[in-house]
C-alpha cells in the first residue's frame, strides 16, 4: 500500500497546504455552520491521515471522529490531537466498510480531503454506501477530488463517477480548492482539485 509506505518514510506533502487552501475550506465550513452555535454536531473526517483537518473541525466546535487504515498516520494524528488540546476520536478502519469500524452514526458533516478520488469504481461505491448509512438526514458531504486523467499516483475522479456512487445525493456545488504542491511535484502531478458539496436529494 503506497500510503502506508509514504507515512513510513515521512513523505506526506498533502499536509503542507497554503493559506489559499485554508480560506477555501473555511468558507465551506462557515456555510455549514451558518445560523448555528457550537457545538455544531457530529463530523466524520474520512481518511483522516494525521488528523490535521479533523483538528481544525474540533477547534471550530464540531464533535469529530477521524478514520484511517494507516497505523503510522493515526499515530501522528494522536500526537497532533494531544498537542492541539482538542477532543477527537481516532479510529482505524476501512472507509468502504465503516459499520465494521464502529465509528458511530448521525454525522451531520462528512469531510474527505482526498480518499474517494483514489479508489476504483467498486470502492468508490462502497465508500458512498458506507457514508450514506452513517449520515444524518440533514448531512453535508464535502469531497476533495482531483479530476480523472492520466497521472502518476492518484487516479482522480469525474463528476459523473461522484454522482453514480452517491445515489440519493445531489451535487450542489463544485469549487476550486486552490491547493498547490511544491515544485517539482506541482509539475509532475498537476493538481487541479475541486471541492464537491453533496446533500441528500
Amino acid at each position: 500500500m503506497r500510503w502506508k509506505f509514504a507515512y513510513a518514510i515521512g513523505f506526506h506533502p498533502w499536509e503542507d497546504t497554503d493559506q489559499a487552501f485554508h480560506r477555501t475550506l473555511a468558507s465551506l465550513l462557515e456555510r455549514e455552520e451558518e445560523g448555528r452555535e457550537p457545538p455544531y454536531g457530529r463530523a466524520l473526517d474520512v481518511g483522516t491521515g494525521s488528523a490535521i483537518w479533523g483538528i481544525e473541525l474540533a477547534k471550530r466546535g464540531w464533535e469529530v471522529t477521524g478514520v484511517d487504515f494507516v497505523p503510522k498516520a493515526l499515530e501522528r494524528g494522536r500526537e497532533r490531537v494531544r498537542a492541539a488540546g482538542v477532543e477527537m476520536n481516532l479510529v482505524r478502519g476501512d472507509v468502504t466498510r465503516l459499520t465494521a469500524a464502529e465509528v458511530g452514526s448521525g454525522f451531520r458533516l462528512i469531510l474527505d480531503t482526498g480518499t474517494f478520488h483514489d479508489f476504483d469504481i467498486e470502492r468508490q461505491r462502497g465508500m458512498a454506501r458506507s457514508l450514506d448509512a452513517l449520515a444524518s438526514d440533514d448531512a453535508t458531504v464535502l469531497l476533495l477530488c482531483w479530476p480523472r486523467r492520466l497521472r502518476p499516483l492518484i487516479r482522480g475522479v469525474s463528476r459523473e463517477e461522484v454522482e453514480a456512487a452517491f445515489t440519493g445525493w445531489q451535487v450542489t456545488d463544485v469549487k476550486p480548492s486552490c491547493f498547490k504542491l511544491p515544485p517539482p511535484l506541482e509539475w509532475v502531478l498537476r493538481p487541479d482539485e475541486h471541492w464537491y458539496r453533496l446533500r441528500r436529494a
